[in-house]
This record gives structure tokens, sequence and C-alpha cells, in this order.
């Protein structure tokens, strides 16, 4: 089966320590974006809440914008493990099953996360074209899920008729747009019924009920 591979990022220290100082930079500024905002983030900030002189950051981040992302680096590093671990665990062979689970780990990841899961969305607060781990983590998402599709429409177990790279766009639209609906709290007007995991989760598979083979399912 096709696997995403695990990211070997530990996890960050909270303050700085000799040596640690990009790493305790990180962790300041979720700290900032979970307080108060990311519109209060701000290199000198984050090295005022890191304990370290305000011209320490600058060898490291000249703008907000490189802070943020390296917060995103972060953040994807976590994603790539999350839906890896999801996909190890669905424990199937079957390619749709697989693709599900990575849906799945994404949705989860998000909620736990929605910090790191704001940053690494908009492309307006980070560099993401500058960052080669941003592309590159990214990309080896997209071409697993490519993969996985592309082996389940080759054993006839894709609906006919779907085209292959709007249903990839879809499915990337559907588990983003539930996981910005459970964070951005819209849940409760637009369906009140379940607790947002649990819709989220009824969601993707429903969607990925639609668009497998009837002779597949």
């Amino acid at each position: 089966m096709t696997k995403l591979p695990h990211s070997e990022n530990a996890e960050r220290p909270r303050r700085y320590h000799h040596g640690n100082l990009v790493e305790a930079l990180i962790a300041a500024t979720v700290e900032i974006i979970e307080e108060r905002g990311v519109e209060q983030v701000s290199v000198r900030e984050a090295a005022k809440r890191a304990g370290v002189s305000p011209g320490a950051p600058f060898r490291h981040f000249r703008s907000k914008a490189a802070l943020l992302t390296a917060v995103a680096e972060q953040a994807m590093s976590r994603l790539t493990d999350a839906v890896a671990e999801s996909q190890s665990n669905a424990g199937s062979g079957e390619p749709l099953a697989a693709f599900e689970a990575i849906g799945q780990g994404y949705l989860r990841w998000a909620i736990a996360n929605p910090t790191h899961f704001e940053i690494i969305s908009s492309r307006t607060l980070i560099d993401f074209d500058a960052s080669a781990s941003l592309r590159s983590q990214n990309e080896a998402i997209r071409q697993v899920m490519i993969d996985l599709l592309t082996r389940a429409r080759e054993r006839g177990q894709l609906a006919e008729g779907l085209d292959f790279d709007h249903l990839v766009l879809a499915a990337r639209a559907l588990v983003y747009g539930l996981a910005r609906m459970a964070i951005d709290g819209h849940f409760p007007e637009w369906h009140p019924t379940e607790p947002p995991s649990q819709a989220m989760r009824l969601a993707l598979r429903l969607f990925i009920g639609r668009v497998t083979a009837r002779s597949s399912s």
C-alpha cells in the first residue's frame, strides 16, 4: 500500500534553552495566537514571550511571515504524522479504505490542533512557495491520495462517470471545509444534532459511499 512517511520532528520545548531558540520562538508564537490572535504576532513579541532579547530572533526570522512559515512547517510535519498513522491503523489493503483513513486522520488532527490548522491553511499568512518542506510534504499527501484513487479506479471500485481530477479536488475541499466549519463554530447552526467530530466522520463516510461503484459497496 502507498503510505505517507512519518516525519521525524520531536515535540517542541515551550521555552528557550541553549540551542533551541527556533523551537522556543515557534512555541511562543503559537501561544500568542491562541491567547490574542494571529494579528498580534510579531517577531519582537515572540522574542519577549520566549524570554530572549528583541534582536535575537532576527538571525532566524526576518519577518512575521517567516516566523509563521516556521509554525506552518511544524504543523505540516505533525499533520503528515497524523494522516500516516491513521492510514496505517486502517489496516486494510483496500485503496478506498486507506483514502478515507487519510481524511479521518486529517479531520482529527485539525480539530485537536486548531491553531496550527489556521496557520497552515492560510496562504496569506505564510510564504508557502519559499518553503521546500511545506511544498514537498503537501505534495506527498496529494500524491498518496491520487495513487490510492488510481488504484481504486483500476480495480473498478469507483463509480462510473467521475472526473478524476475533480474527485481529488472534491475530496480535499470536503475535509478542509468540514475542518474549517468545526474550528470556526458553524456546526451548531448547520448540524446541531451530533458532536462535530461525529458529524464530520459520517459526512466523509457518505462521500466515500457516493464515489464507490455499486458493485464494490
